[in-house]
């Protein structure tokens, strides 16, 4: 049963069609101990009040009605892992799946990791060292320029203007790598890095290494695309296990004294991983930085990707705005999924400005 001392903030709640789940248990530790919910497959989460951090309760009911309007279909903040608000809409549930979209490029960006930490793989190294050449239709020298690490970075120098398909045909010489950035679905080739660096699918090491060890929802799948749509590998999961793996990145790979992925490793991931947008990291989006570019697009853009936000704050983000907003400072995760905010939006839009207003309204 939910506890009373988050009873006023469901009653704001329920005024917004919205629904909150009731697997939460209040926090009786510390409220500055990093908590990690079970991983045992028990949905129970504690759960700490607005009141208790002493955050301004009139703030919530403008947040809320802000999220219903722009699409929202679920909405979790986590302070020291702990829920502070977590809330559904529109007949979306904590069981509910939705698509992580580009956000899911973190999950590739662990899993990648974790496989160079057991030896399978080194990102300095080739791609064709591990699934043969060919896999473009680049010249062969220019082919074998391409790290990992540049599939990592989004600096392949491949053609990022052909779509999604990552057939051979598909993937074009435009630059040598490392000499220009562009958001381009070729990273999902690293998926078959693993595999075959492994001998495992995707799935299984996936799972096996990250998804259990963080007790994400076994429900959760990935959904791989066929024909003209052979590039698009995207993950589906409720908004907790999206929550879990916002939680792993704020405890620097660590969960609850397990190591998942090393810390070194993460710290690249979330640092400006090339010199041409400084907002990048290792398919993580980067705040706080004097400039940022954007897919689409070979302009540079002057100042932080999110005015609003912290400047150490860094994220996955998905088309029609799936987020994971991870804000070390505040020891703070912030989950949004649903449908686009206003029109089709790809990684970033001006919702995300206007989220955080609102969301720093809460405890400024």
């Amino acid at each position: 049963m939910i506890k009373k001392s988050i009873f006023l903030l469901l009653l704001i709640v329920s005024f917004t069609n919205c629904s909150t789940n009731n697997n939460s248990t209040v926090s009786e530790s510390s409220p500055n101990a990093m908590y990690f919910p079970p991983t045992n497959g028990s949905e129970t989460w504690e759960t700490q009040s607005i009141s208790s951090l002493g955050w301004n309760q009139n703030a919530v009911q403008p947040l809320l009605d802000y999220l219903l309007l722009k699409n929202t279909k679920s909405f979790i903040i986590l302070v020291n892992g702990k829920i502070v608000m977590e809330n559904y809409f529109n007949g979306h549930t904590a069981t509910s799946l939705w698509k992580w979209n580009s956000a899911g490029k973190t999950l590739t960006s662990t899993v990648t990791g974790i496989a160079e930490q057991e030896g399978y793989i080194n990102t300095n190294n080739k791609v064709s060292n591990y699934i043969g050449t060919g896999w473009t239709s680049a010249p062969l020298a220019k082919e074998n320029l391409i790290t990992c690490k540049n599939l990592l970075k989004m600096d392949s120098g491949l053609d990022d203007t052909l779509g999604d398909d990552v057939a051979p045909s598909n993937l074009q010489y435009m630059a040598d790598a490392g000499t220009r950035w562009a958001y381009h679905n070729v990273y999902v080739k690293l998926q078959d890095v693993i595999e075959q660096a492994t001998g495992q699918t995707w799935n299984n090491y996936f799972n096996t290494k990250l998804r259990d060890k963080i007790g994400m929802s076994s429900s959760g799948f990935w959904y791989i695309g066929t024909g003209a749509n052979l590039g698009l590998r995207i993950y589906f999961s409720n908004s907790r296990s999206m929550a879990r793996f916002g939680l792993l990145a704020l405890n620097n790979g660590n969960w609850n004294g397990t190591q998942v992925i090393n810390s070194a490793y993460l710290n690249q991931a979330t640092t400006s991983s090339q010199n041409i947008n400084l907002s990048y990291g290792y398919l993580w989006w980067l705040n706080g930085k004097s400039s940022y570019r954007l897919p689409q697009t070979q302009l540079q853009f002057n100042g932080s990707l999110i005015a609003s936000g912290a400047n150490d704050m860094y994220m996955a983000l998905g088309k029609d705005d799936q987020k994971i907003y991870v804000v070390p400072s505040k020891k703070m995760v912030v989950i949004r999924m649903g449908d686009a905010a206003d029109s089709a939006n790809l990684a970033l839009s001006t919702f995300d400005e206007v989220l955080w207003q609102k969301i720093n309204a809460l405890y400024q």
